[in-house]
């Protein structure tokens, strides 16, 4: 028997189908592939072997954990898979964390929860394991608050919470969207040791077809809530069945083609200009007597966009991207330096000045969920 087990499962809302007769099994040690575009039925159906699913939704088939009916099991026995057997690692860090606790009691709240382990015994579990994803105690105490982590950081914390009980199935609900390609692949290849270490299935969901080409033993081609396409990855990638399988390939290899602008006219005022602009933050204190050195996020950086232009900003996380975005939109203020949007230097005026400069600003943030009300 195969440590997850799917059959003819079918999720639906009222008369509307959600997932239609999907079937999926991964063994112990596997890793398992699931990948589709957004919307197909990839986070229903992980969030269906975690019993998660909004109580309008019906499930009908079989899914079998370890032996265990999972659709029928008492809610109590949900509560102690959840965690302890099966760990889920969601698709926004951030959201996933609670921002007024620090990593160290997030870590350390489910091992207290599921083992009754002391406060101290907890910590000291926790901080094995934020040790061995990559956050050292030097550098990461267990008081930080995820607000003081990038990223990829924060990321790494909520692995260390799906993984700190030592799970049999990790579900990594696309782990790496919101990451740069070097921190990307650090990410997948932690998971990859971890499942490697401890021999524990991994489900790994992802719209990429490129993220888990290297990592999946077997893959499962979802679309509009039913399998299209599933087998080891090799062989499925090579063969293609499936007209969906090939577009995907296609889609993770292609690079649109558009014209370049015209040359900007001699003389011209760019639309918009950055100049040797530097950014400071105060920097933690480590002594009662000494004052803390500055942390400098944006050194000296200068750039220029013309009307019709594109630039591309590009870096790996934590390198200042955001930071010089947020001061070009004057939600922060440089250190030194200027910065001038159609000639005119916003980077000195009063809040109560930059509602005209601002009309003619737009900002698509990161996070689409954490920029809604």
């Amino acid at each position: 028997m195969s440590l997850l087990e799917i059959e003819k499962l079918t999720v639906s809302i009222g008369s509307t189908p959600i997932l239609r007769n999907v079937d999926l099994a991964i063994e112990e040690g596997e890793v398992m592939g699931l990948v589709g575009e957004s919307g197909s039925g990839k986070s229903m159906t992980a969030l269906t072997v975690m019993r998660l699913l909004p109580h309008v939704m019906q499930a009908a088939g079989r899914v079998t954990f370890d032996g265990i009916d999972i659709l029928s099991a008492p809610e109590a026995a949900m509560n102690r898979l959840r965690g302890d057997d099966i760990g889920m690692v969601f698709q926004e860090p951030m959201t996933a964390l609670n921002p007024v606790k620090t990593i160290g009691e997030q870590v350390a709240e489910g091992i207290r929860w599921h083992t009754g382990a002391s406060r101290a015994d907890a910590e000291e579990t926790a901080r094995k394991i934020l040790d061995r994803v990559g956050l050292p105690a030097e550098k990461f105490p267990l008081s930080r608050f995820p607000h003081e982590l990038s990223g990829g950081q924060r990321q790494r914390v909520v692995i260390a919470i799906a993984c700190a009980l030592k799970p049999k199935l990790l579900i990594a609900d696309e782990p790496t969207t919101a990451l740069d390609v070097v921190l990307q692949a650090q990410i997948l290849d932690l998971l990859r040791d971890l499942v490697d270490e401890r021999k524990m299935g991994l489900l790994l969901i992802s719209h990429d077809l490129a993220v888990v080409t290297d990592m999946a033993d077997r893959i499962t081609v979802m679309r509009h809530g039913e399998v299209m396409e599933a087998g080891e990855t090799a062989r499925t990638l090579s063969e293609q069945v499936h007209p969906y399988t090939r577009q995907l390939a296609l889609a993770s290899t292609h690079v649109p083609a558009r014209q370049r602008p015209p040359a900007p006219a001699a003389g011209a005022t760019p639309l918009l200009e950055v100049a040797s602009v530097v950014k400071d933050y105060p920097g933690r204190r480590t002594s009662l007597f000494r004052k803390p050195a500055p942390f400098r996020a944006v050194d000296d950086v200068s750039f220029s966009i013309h009307e019709g232009q594109s630039v591309a900003l590009v870096g790996r996380s934590g390198c200042g991207k955001s930071t010089l975005a947020r001061m070009i939109l004057a939600l922060d203020r440089p250190t030194d330096g200027a910065i001038r949007l159609d000639g005119a230097e916003t980077s000195t005026l009063p809040e109560s000045a930059l509602k005209p400069s601002r009309r003619k600003m737009q900002v698509v943030f990161q996070d689409p969920y954490g920029s809604f009300d």
